[in-house]
């Protein structure tokens, strides 16, 4: 019922990619969610190749289905990560705060499928032209990195402008939110936040706590000034934020104080100083699931919206 053109191209059996969450993402999340029929994906954020040849080690003696890494484009050991990327021919490679176009050509020679998260249109339209084999419109209700513009905003916009697959992203944490981007015109989604609080997800639990106890205005954004806003819940660290924004602060303050604090938050459990970075669908998660049981409550609701939809036609 809901095998889309996503699945083809990806060989997966559901239209699902867990989002590639720094330190959140590891090679435990992504094997289970790929076992489960979607798209896992590890998440390399800042950390070095080597850590990322040893996560995507690790999905392999977890899982035999395809899976994938997240490479943030803003960090300072990409070029090493999309060596070992390479080096070890995974199957996808979604790309964050950035534009991945340098490496397409080498990506696609070794048969990896390119998949770019675009905040625009814009950006969507360049990724078509560069080669990529779908894109992820990601809205300003995502946690962590953000762009400006809603989901429902977003996606519609992007499926007009272009001939590949989109997948739609932010603010999507149940069956609800899974028709409601098929009905924009996605081909799939991609889902972070729910996945948190995964029982195969090796985070904190005080993270998975934080993520359980937000109510629906407990994600704010902070940095706006350097020009990569973060989406996070409120706690103790946004508070000094929003100081240094009121204040004016040079940008080095900001990039000073966020240092080091989301792993802080997801490895050492520190969630009054740490980042604890979450979407505005932080509300709807109220439980601790078996990856595999998540993807099935959210294909069971959509088929129960579905038809319900069917029934006021």
């Amino acid at each position: 019922m809901f095998h889309t053109k996503l699945c083809d191209i990806l060989g997966i059996k559901y239209p699902i990619i867990q989002g590639g969450m720094a330190w959140v993402a590891t090679a435990e999340l992504a094997a289970a969610v790929s076992n489960a029929g979607g798209l896992g994906i590890i998440g390399a954020g800042n950390a070095p190749a080597s850590f990322v040849r040893q996560q995507i080690r690790k999905a392999r003696e977890l899982t035999d289905k395809p899976f994938g890494v997240n490479v943030m484009l803003m960090s300072p050991f990409v070029e090493e990560v999309m060596d070992a990327v390479c080096e070890e021919r995974v199957s996808v490679i979604t790309t964050g705060a950035g534009n991945p176009g340098k490496y397409i050509e080498r990506l696609k020679s070794l048969d990896i499928k390119v998949i770019p998260v675009v905040p625009s249109v814009a950006l969507a339209k360049r990724m078509e032209r560069e080669g990529v084999d779908a894109v992820i419109a990601e809205g300003t209700e995502s946690g962590g990195h953000i762009g400006e513009l809603t989901t429902l905003a977003l996606v519609p916009q992007v499926v007009d402008a272009v001939n590949i697959p989109v997948v739609a992203a932010g603010g999507i944490a149940d069956g609800r939110g899974f028709v409601a981007a098929m009905a924009l015109g996605a081909c799939g989604v991609q889902i972070g936040t729910r996945f948190i609080c995964a029982v195969e997800c090796t985070a904190h639990e005080n993270y998975k706590k934080a993520v359980l106890q937000a109510g629906d205005r407990d994600s704010v954004v902070t940095g706006r000034p350097t020009g990569h806003p973060v989406r996070v819940l409120k706690n103790r660290l946004t508070r000094q934020f929003e100081l240094l924004e009121k204040n004016h602060a040079p940008v080095e303050e900001f990039e000073k104080l966020g240092a080091g604090k989301l792993k802080a938050a997801v490895v050492d459990g520190d969630v009054e100083y740490g980042s604890v970075m979450a979407g505005q669908i932080a509300g709807l998660v109220n439980e601790i699931k078996p990856a595999a049981q998540i993807i099935q409550d959210i294909l069971g609701q959509a088929k129960v919206v579905i038809e319900k939809v069917r029934g006021m036609i």
